[in-house]
């Protein structure tokens, strides 16, 4: 008999309970897949097993092993990685609700579903259900290794939408109505499942928030094996690299990532991040860059919309300790890595004569990075006879002084309207101001009307390159950052080579 108090779920494995908040009906910790160690380490995920009576599902699994960086720390112990989180109005079969699927993003290295940030109450009370996930991260996830699947954690994250398609049902959602989203690495999750085969009809919408361009070839990706393997005294094989314990790998991803200059003439651009990591163009899990595919109509029956924030690189100066005293020289480093074309870095200083050295510094990379990689993919898709709506956040954030502008991940607290807790909540100021809450409604509303019905409240990006501003006057504009689509529209964001054999 199911209590008021706490809700019963039948899946495809078991029987659920979880528990209630503020009304709604969320379950925590559910596997997805069996825990990816022991002879399934390094491999393909593989379905979960069933269980007899009823199984408890009111805590967060455990994150994926990660390094401990922006604030991550163990919610739980174990392997049990691959696990997923609901949060539903109504818990009825018959309730047929859209359903969300977030991908947390962190670099491909860190990130986890139980972070206060991602809680899905606030967006679950628009009428949608909320489903957020973990997947491997960092070498466990997408280290490239001979005899193994590359791209094990969007392989990952396919496995968690089937079982979306399987049991979402059962919690009051429509399986036909699925939209993922994601920021960053989540971000360019979804542009990369939007390109693989794997994943097709497993959603009819999606929403890439800043996507990273940094895609890897296979002779890349297998170059930073060598030396996360040489780091750990190892052969690159799939034999020696699967007896190192997953615990181990993380500190490795970090010791590549604090002496990633030296490998600069082979690694090229990602070295300037830095970037050990990200999905690989191997061609079977992810045949093309989601560029590539989108323009050739891999995604023409998944409506989509995607955007990024003005000042996307700022949190990075911040971190990287450079925020107010970028030098000429990292200046033009950056223009002479990042900038496209052989003669980028003149260009981009004759598009913007009155740039100082430090806004020089963070267009090129938050063009490089994020801000041109999520222009481009709405570019690709109607190009590909799909549909695209375009936004960008220009709403200055508050917190921390107010020294950061929009920056990258200001739009997390804002989607999820989770304006007080978890680390991004510190951009927002403490108490939020009735512009973040006005704002964070209006952002809500998009994503969830899009999530229902397919159409955010704008016209959509071919109309005149329309674009939905974001700030505390709503307005929709042609693509405002002009200056910057012109530099790039001719370049191609194909995988990262590896630049010496």
């Amino acid at each position: 008999m199911q209590s008021e108090s706490e809700p019963e779920v039948r899946t495809v494995a078991g029987v659920l309970r979880g528990g209630r908040e503020a009304g709604l009906a969320v379950f925590r910790g559910i596997p997805y897949a069996e825990p990816p160690v022991g002879g399934l380490r390094l491999a393909a995920p593989r379905p979960g097993r069933g269980w007899e009576g009823v199984r408890p599902a009111v805590a967060y699994g455990p994150p994926p092993p990660q390094p401990g960086a922006f604030g991550m720390s163990p919610q739980g112990v174990g392997d049990d990685w691959l696990t997923l989180n609901v949060w539903t109005p109504d818990p009825d079969p018959a309730a047929r609700l859209p359903v969300m699927v977030w991908i947390p993003g962190g670099g491909y290295l860190v990130g986890c579903s139980g972070l206060p940030e991602y809680n899905g109450g606030q967006l679950a009370r628009s009428g949608t259900v909320v489903v957020t996930l973990n997947y491997r991260l960092g070498f466990e996830g997408f280290g490239m290794i001979d005899g193994a699947p590359a791209n094990r954690g969007l392989l990952d994250q396919v496995a968690a939408l089937e079982w979306v398609r399987d049991n979402i049902r059962a919690f009051g959602a429509d399986p036909d109505r699925v939209t993922v989203f994601g920021q960053s690495a989540g971000g360019g999750s979804v542009a990369a499942l939007l390109a693989m085969p794997r994943a097709a009809g497993l959603f009819r919408r999606a929403v890439a928030q800043s996507i990273p361009g940094t895609f890897f070839s296979p002779e890349l990706a297998a170059d930073v094996t060598a030396a996360c393997a040489a780091e750990l005294g190892v052969r690159p094989t799939l034999a020696d690299l699967s007896t190192v314990a997953p615990d181990r790998l993380p500190a490795v991803g970090q010791a590549i990532s604090a002496r990633i200059v030296q490998w600069r003439e082979r690694w090229g651009r990602i070295t300037h991040r830095p970037i050990p990591f990200a999905p690989v163009v191997d061609g079977d899990v992810l045949p093309a860059t989601p560029w590539r595919a989108l323009a050739d109509g891999a995604a023409r029956d998944v409506a989509l919309l995607v955007g990024h924030t003005r000042d996307e690189h700022r949190l990075f100066s911040l971190l990287d300790g450079v925020l107010g005293q970028v030098t000429p020289e990292q200046a033009e480093t950056a223009l002479r890595m990042l900038a496209p074309g052989p003669d980028g870095s003149s260009r981009y200083r004759e598009a913007f004569p009155d740039a100082t050295d430090e806004q020089l510094y963070e267009l090129v990379n938050a063009d490089w990075l994020f801000r041109m990689p999520s222009l481009h993919l709405a570019d690709a898709q109607l190009a590909g006879g799909g549909r695209a709506y375009l936004y960008e956040l220009t709403w200055p954030a508050p917190g921390l002084g107010g020294a950061l502008g929009a920056c990258h991940g200001l739009d997390v607290p804002l989607v999820f309207g989770n304006l007080t807790s978890g680390q991004p909540a510190m951009l927002i100021g403490d108490p939020p101001t009735p512009a973040a809450q006005e704002l964070s409604g209006q952002i809500r509303g998009a994503w969830t009307a899009f999530a229902a019905n397919g159409d955010p409240g704008w016209p959509s990006y071919d109309a005149g390159r329309s674009t939905r501003i974001f700030d505390e006057r709503p307005v929709v504009v042609a693509y405002p950052e002009e200056t910057s689509r012109r530099l790039w529209q001719d370049h191609t964001f194909a995988a990262l080579p590896l630049l010496v054999r």
